[in-house]
């Protein structure tokens, strides 16, 4: 489902509009890096550079034309709960909850109105799950951006706005 919501698959059947266009019909490149944030369960950041520097180069490849990329960095980083000492730091010296932080940061890195979350608190104990649901909400309730998440947490089921079921291929709304 987040693949076909990210454009990184096409529809069989039926179609998927963003802005009143089909996505299979706008450019899916543009789409996904300026429309739609991803944020994964295993963070998918690059090793070798720093919280700081995976912001940037997220919003360097999405053609981000603010002239102080650090500072726009370090302010959605430090929105995420991430001060700049660690935003200085490589990801792999950062605990998993830091890592999440760094991936919901550079899924914001380019303002765009979507976040599709694919299992963000998956590899998280439990006080780094409350505090990314809040973050979540937070940018559902206040920053207005359509978040849509796939898990399994019985704790992030109770905190969302809305349940969809996905089985056997076949969406239902969640009792």
């Amino acid at each position: 489902m987040l693949s076909l919501l990210a454009g990184l698959e096409k529809t069989k059947d039926g179609i998927i509009n963003y802005d009143g266009k089909d996505i299979d019909y706008i450019s899916r490149e543009k789409y996904r890096s300026t429309a739609v944030g991803i944020v994964f369960q295993n963070y998918n950041l690059l090793p070798q550079y720093t919280a700081l520097e995976n912001v940037i180069l997220s919003m360097n490849i999405s053609g981000v034309k603010d002239k102080n990329k650090k500072k726009l960095a370090l302010e959605l980083l430090n929105k995420v709960g991430i001060d700049e000492v660690k935003a200085n730091r490589r990801v792999l010296r950062l605990s998993g909850g830091e890592q999440q932080r760094v991936s919901i940061a550079r899924a914001l890195s380019y303002n765009s109105k979507i976040i599709l979350a694919d299992e963000p608190t998956g590899n998280l104990d439990k006080e780094n799950e409350e505090e990314i649901i809040n973050i979540l909400k937070e940018l559902a309730h206040k920053d207005n951006k359509c978040v849509i998440v796939v898990s399994h947490s019985s704790n992030l089921k109770k905190e969302v706005d809305r349940v969809y079921e996905l089985s056997n291929g076949k969406i239902k709304i969640a009792e």
